[in-house]
């Protein structure tokens, strides 16, 4: 795994080989972020990154200047190796790492972000409530957007606020908005 652009452009992130998580495949998340790019100003935004796994979202809005992460991830060794990550790059005042149930998380969370990743394991039950949560509890800001990865067998057009769906691969994201 590398971060694809930024001050830390190129920088090889190495989880430990017992890791369970999988992170966004490089070449997904190059496309995914030439995107977003396209649509906002990384040093204007706040962001979240639900179940972090590997941090590599985290970290990669971080290097392209994104002043204030929110990284949340339930797994106490991805999110120490997260944490680890963060402190080593010196990104401690950008990314806040918090082991927490995403889930949880989002139904007390009072915050309004303008960038919402989720990368939930794509066999989780759930996965489907995710937006409705968040439109519910008003967590994006008006111009924000919700990106949800998920397996190609997930449709979610037909969900209220859906955008479009983005494919690389065996990688796919929803966009979601107000």
């Amino acid at each position: 795994m590398r971060i694809v652009s930024g001050k830390f452009k190129g920088k090889r992130i190495e989880p430990p080989k017992n890791f369970k998580a999988r992170p966004t495949t490089d070449f997904a998340k190059e496309s995914l972020f030439n995107i977003i790019s396209n649509n906002y100003n990384f040093e204007n935004i706040t962001a979240l990154d639900l179940f972090s796994g590997t941090g590599g979202i985290s970290l990669e809005l971080a290097s392209r200047g994104c002043p204030d992460v929110t990284s949340v991830e339930l797994n106490p060794v991805h999110q120490a190796f997260i944490r680890k990550t963060v402190d080593d790059l010196g990104m401690r005042d950008q990314v806040r790492s918090l082991k927490q149930n995403a889930f949880v998380f989002l139904k007390g969370c009072r915050q309004q972000f303008d960038l919402i990743f989720a990368d939930p394991p794509y066999d989780m039950e759930g996965i489907e409530t995710i937006p409705d949560i968040i439109f519910e509890k008003n967590l994006l800001t008006d111009e924000g957007w919700l990106i949800l990865e998920h397996s190609k067998n997930k449709d979610f057009s037909e969900k209220p606020f859906f955008i479009e769906r983005r494919s690389y691969g065996s990688v796919n994201f929803s966009i979601f908005g107000k």
